[in-house]
């Protein structure tokens, strides 16, 4: 058996998919009801990974762990060892984490302590452990999908600034293939899509998905800094600013692994914009 958590998530949602296709049982963990009907062969419990001693009901009898610390980048919640004794002692024998490619690139961002602390704790869990360091993921463009749906404009910062967005299921395959075969414990891999895209060439892909034009509106730094604070903690807004308008070299690189992995390229922001030009109608 496979547990997932953060189930419902970008992630989680196609990696319980692949999981249960391939013929896995898994046990999808989110912290409410999940938002979704499961698939054939999933089950869900729910737990919290702030409270570890609420993973006892989904780790029990589990042979493999995918692990979302989400909405922990600030720190908070329970000691990531304890999460992970949590696991072991449930018979967890490998458990793959997913974290971020910053604490890799800038490893004294303070916005990624937490995710720091989760991957010292996994390396020594005594468990067969796998990192995926993904980059920005194309469903940030989520952020936009008001916008474009009330006004068609796009508002963002960084206009011609590219980054190889990853879209989220191809990391939730290469989740899936770390956890079902043998060879990948001690590996770190980084996760992005095939080329650089800028905010401006992926709104022009959000309009070729529509088939109707969408305005590009660039703001400047400050203006997209007082937007995101609204929903995002200052500290976590300045960093992700300083990715988006001057990434490091690192950062704008296309990682070799997703092809690596998947025997396939990496999905590209255009793929990823058409399945889900629903959300932008």
């Amino acid at each position: 058996m496979i547990v997932v958590t953060g189930a419902s998530g970008n992630v989680g949602r196609p990696l319980v998919a692949a999981l249960t296709a391939a013929g896995e049982r898994v046990t999808a963990v989110t912290r409410s009801a999940p938002s979704y009907a499961l698939p054939d062969g999933a089950r869900h419990v729910r737990a919290d990974l702030a409270d570890p001693s609420t993973l006892g009901g989904a780790v029990t009898g589990a042979d493999a762990l995918f692990l979302l610390p989400a909405g922990e980048l600030l720190g908070g919640g329970a000691p990531a060892a304890e999460v992970l004794e949590a696991a072991r002692s449930g018979g967890v024998r490998r458990v793959t984490l997913l974290s971020s490619q910053v604490t890799g690139t800038r490893p004294q961002a303070p916005t990624h302590g937490r995710l720091r602390e989760f991957e010292e704790a996994v390396r020594s869990s005594g468990l067969d452990w796998t990192i995926l360091r993904p980059g920005g993921f194309a469903s940030n463009a989520y952020a936009w999908a008001e916008t474009v749906r009330t006004r068609r404009t796009v508002h963002a910062p960084f206009a011609e600034v590219a980054l190889p967005v990853v879209d989220p299921a191809d990391i939730g395959e290469v989740a899936a293939v770390t956890l079902r075969e043998e060879g990948h414990a001690g590996q770190t891999y980084e996760l992005t899509g095939p080329v650089a895209v800028t905010p401006r060439a992926q709104a022009r892909e959000i309009a070729g998905a529509l088939g109707e034009e969408v305005r590009f509106v660039e703001l400047s730094r400050e203006q997209a800094r007082e937007r995101m604070t609204r929903f995002m903690p200052e500290p976590v807004v300045d960093g992700t600013l300083d990715i988006l308008g001057e990434p490091l070299p690192s950062e704008q690189r296309v990682a070799p692994d997703v092809e690596k992995l998947l025997g396939r390229p990496a999905g590209s922001f255009t793929a990823w914009a058409t399945r889900n030009a629903e959300a932008f109608r």
